[in-house]
């Protein structure tokens, strides 16, 4: 049964919704526009002499590459920055897989950004954190020293969540208020999340995904002073009008986000054009 969401026209998306959309041409739109917000965010609180507090992701990539650009051209100091890390893989004896593994998001971080900074700029390595399945709470006790969390920023996946806060399990129910009361914790990554992560990462091999992950809780997510989602391909078209338009609900984990005084949607061409109504799909554009 075709619901109302996707009855909506490209041009119409967003209109009524409390997240505000921004749409983008394409990738590399999106990602130069949230570089440059999150550097605004920095400089911001640069000039104010205060930290900037940040739960960033492992994906999309894109962002990195123009953040790095931006910081060494025009000398941008990430010292005072504090940057948590959404999420990673957790191995079946509950620690993480390898950094050396190629998909560690801890050694991809290090790869494409904190290395190509250059070190007078560099957010210090005191100040990088991802959640750790062995002290979970940590998150939280960094937001709280230092009193504020700026942004969260990162990917949405493809049955609407953020981070790896997947939607409840149909024999596992809970309200949407316990589930925005979620913290840091380890937990199994749905069928769903290891086949699109397996098609863009591993080959499509569905049993090189890991089975379990940590990952940043929406508790804390909702502390953020600003959060900021990004859906750039045609895979997301699909979540993003659930997430814009359809019920407030915790099977689809950003719809929530509804509930948040400064969410914003960043939607790529792909994204909002790709539709089941073949008259709207982005290949008839």
């Amino acid at each position: 049964m075709i619901k109302e969401y996707n009855l909506i026209k490209p041009e119409d998306l967003g209109k009524g919704s409390n997240i505000k959309l921004e749409a983008c041409e394409n990738e590399h739109d999106m990602y130069w526009k949230m570089a440059i917000e999150v550097l605004e965010v920095i400089g911001e609180n640069n000039r104010k002499g205060e930290d900037t507090v940040m739960v960033v992701p492992y994906g999309p990539l894109g962002c990195y590459s123009k953040i790095v650009y931006l910081v060494n051209k025009y000398r941008i100091s990430l010292k005072n920055c504090w940057f948590i890390n959404m999420d990673e893989y957790i191995n079946e004896d509950g620690k993480y897989i390898d950094e050396s593994d190629p998909l560690s998001f801890r050694g991809g971080m290090n790869r494409i950004f904190y290395s190509l900074i250059d070190d007078e700029l560099n957010v210090p390595e005191s100040q990088r954190f991802f959640p750790d399945p062995n002290c979970p709470e940590k998150v939280q006790e960094i937001i709280d020293m230092k009193g504020k969390l700026d942004m969260a920023w990162g990917g949405v996946g493809i049955n609407g969540h953020f981070a790896f806060n997947e939607p409840p399990e149909k024999d596992a129910p809970m309200t949407d208020d316990e589930f925005v009361n979620l913290p840091t914790r380890v937990l199994p990554i749905s069928r769903e999340t290891k086949t699109i992560n397996c098609y863009m990462n591993c080959g499509g091999d569905l049993e090189g995904i890991p089975e379990l992950c940590i990952t940043v809780g929406m508790k804390e997510m909702f502390q953020a002073k600003k959060v900021r989602m990004l859906q750039p391909r045609d895979w997301n078209a699909g979540a993003l009008r659930k997430i814009l338009h359809g019920p407030i609900t915790c099977a689809v984990p950003c719809s929530l986000f509804q509930n948040h005084p400064d969410a914003k949607l960043y939607a790529g061409r792909e994204a909002m054009y790709n539709s089941v109504i073949p008259e709207i799909r982005i290949y008839n554009k």
